[in-house]
């Protein structure tokens, strides 16, 4: 981090930094009655309470920090269809219609952010464009394959095969062997976006609470959601705690592994500068197995992520661990000073499928984790699949992500961390041979 992080303060983050006035809520104080009580104050919490109280529901958020505090405050910032990683690995226990309606929702989730924005007009420096980029020749030939799924599934957006030849067009770097661009992804502030949905729901009636970690539940045909000074009692809860859950739910935790992630920010490069590095502003992303990604905030500087730990260990310097890394892509910018680095934890699970569902012996306890970093589009879906379940709207969407079974890390949590460093580590080898 760029600043300690105090237990009750956003990340030292570029986006803290230029979110404008932080609003704040009030910390639970007595009890309070909800029909639903959720857990976490970021996109799958708050999306999920104004689903609820758009279905008319009483809700109750109970945030442990500020609201946005974690991933959802301080991510990439980028909005990119799909959800979950090699989708056909499914086909056994969905069946090819469930990969399929998978893939679309994937498709779909994208709608449901630019829904929410336009709605609730929320201002988060929403701009449309985004590239993959493939790192070897290879990947840029397989492009065509995915372009190609991609219309077979109805995706009418703006999308095209970039040549190497024509990358410079949109981005001054010769790192890449070609892109694949997409008119109908792209990247927003993500802060501001939290900010503004928080805003949403209690304007809805959400009755929010930051400063108020969970302590303990108290399961049964109703739940009772303990904090320091408080407590919920509520027909239904939501845990939406993803990487930050801790061990309040050790079913869920064992399902779910903390990884480290890091961005830095440049400062401001000026219209003329940024615009030669991104020419059509379009938020980027390679395909290496620990993705670089980057893009222009609305002020002008670049924004550079990537490097995620398994090992639990942050670098004792972020910039300069990141710094070399955004060189190799622009070498250009090698006289340009960091203005903010920052870390933050996302949640992966062994399959990188989202979770989805609702703890077996506990009816009304429901969940949704493990974005695998790609977590801005999915937090939205599965907020929309959770409350329509709750709301006994359900359709097949919150079913088929619950019919696929999500494993324990093994060696419990001291070792899962050490154990998947060394998993990932294997993948990377393999990937080069």
């Amino acid at each position: 981090m760029s600043a300690p992080l105090a237990a009750n303060s956003h990340a030292a983050s570029y986006y803290a930094a230029s979110a404008g006035p932080l609003p704040q809520y009030p910390t639970l104080q007595g009890e309070e009655q909800a029909d639903v009580c959720i857990i976490g104050g970021g996109f799958t919490g708050l999306n999920t309470a104004i689903e609820l109280a758009e279905r008319g529901l009483r809700v109750v958020l109970l945030e442990g920090r500020r609201i946005g505090w974690g991933a959802s405050g301080r991510n990439g910032g980028q909005l990119i269809r799909g959800v979950g990683h090699e989708l056909e690995q499914f086909e056994g226990v969905l069946g090819k219609e469930g990969v399929t309606e998978l893939q679309r929702m994937g498709l779909e989730a994208v709608g449901i952010v630019r829904q929410r924005i336009q709605r609730y007009a929320i201002d988060c420096d929403l701009v449309w464009g985004y590239c993959d980029l493939a790192n070897r020749a290879q990947e840029y030939d397989a492009f065509a394959g995915e372009l190609c799924g991609l219309r077979q599934l109805g995706y009418e957006q703006d999308m095209r095969l970039v040549p190497p030849e024509e990358l410079p067009g949109l981005i001054a770097s010769n790192a890449y062997a070609g892109a694949l661009f997409d008119g109908g992804s792209g990247h927003l502030h993500p802060l501001k976006l939290a900010l503004g949905e928080a805003n949403a729901a209690s304007q809805l009636g959400v009755r929010l609470f930051e400063q108020s970690m969970v302590t303990r539940i108290e399961h049964g045909a109703s739940v009772r959601v303990h904090t320091a000074a408080g407590v919920v009692a509520a027909q239904h809860l939501v845990v939406a705690c993803n990487a930050y859950l801790g061990d309040l739910e050790p079913h869920l935790a064992g399902k779910v592994l903390p990884a480290g992630s890091y961005i830095i920010a440049t400062e401001p490069l000026g219209a003329e500068r940024a615009q030669a590095l991104l020419p059509q502003n379009t938020a980027m992303c390679d395909q290496k197995l620990i993705v670089d990604y980057f893009r222009l905030s609305a002020d002008h500087r670049l924004l550079f992520g990537g490097a995620c730990h398994y090992s639990g260990r942050d670098p004792k310097d972020i910039a300069a661990y990141m710094r070399p890394k955004m060189l190799q892509v622009f070498p250009q910018l090698a006289g340009v000073a960091i203005g903010f680095h920052w870390a933050g934890m996302i949640g992966i699970g062994a399959n990188r499928l989202p979770q989805i569902g609702r703890l077996g012996k506990h009816s009304n306890v429901y969940y949704a984790q493990a974005y695998a970093g790609h977590g801005l589009n999915a937090t939205h879906l599965a907020a929309r699949l959770v409350a329509e379940a709750i709301a006994g709207q359900a359709g097949g969407g919150f079913d088929l992500f619950a019919k696929v079974p999500h494993i324990t890390f093994p060696g419990g949590r001291y070792l899962r961390s050490p154990l998947l460093a060394l998993g990932m580590l294997w993948h990377r080898f393999k990937a080069l041979g």
